[in-house]
């Protein structure tokens, strides 16, 4: 399901119009991103959660080259499923 369809998909849900629906799911993403940004944790009970992890700084190898190099300290985004979502999967 690409952007277009999950827009569409709630949108149905919801009796709203499709162009409605999208300034809604892109305003919770937008914010979803400020807020890990901001090093901020997104906790939706029954869902999961929403966070920017460290990543420490590394030595790699270049594949083409075999040369050795390091790899920059940077932030990465993660989600930790929460057990509603887990049980709604496997159900």
């Amino acid at each position: 399901m690409n952007k277009q369809e999950f827009i569409a998909a709630i949108a149905e849900k919801v009796s709203m119009s499709n162009v409605e629906t999208a300034k809604v799911v892109n305003a919770v993403l937008d914010t979803i991103q400020e807020e890990m940004k901001a090093g901020n944790k997104i906790i939706l009970t029954g869902f999961g959660q929403f966070e920017a992890r460290e990543r420490a700084a590394r030595s790699g190898v270049n594949p083409a080259t075999g040369e050795a190099i390091k790899i920059a300290a940077c932030k990465v985004p993660a989600f930790k499923a929460g057990k509603g979502l887990k049980d709604a999967i496997n159900a």
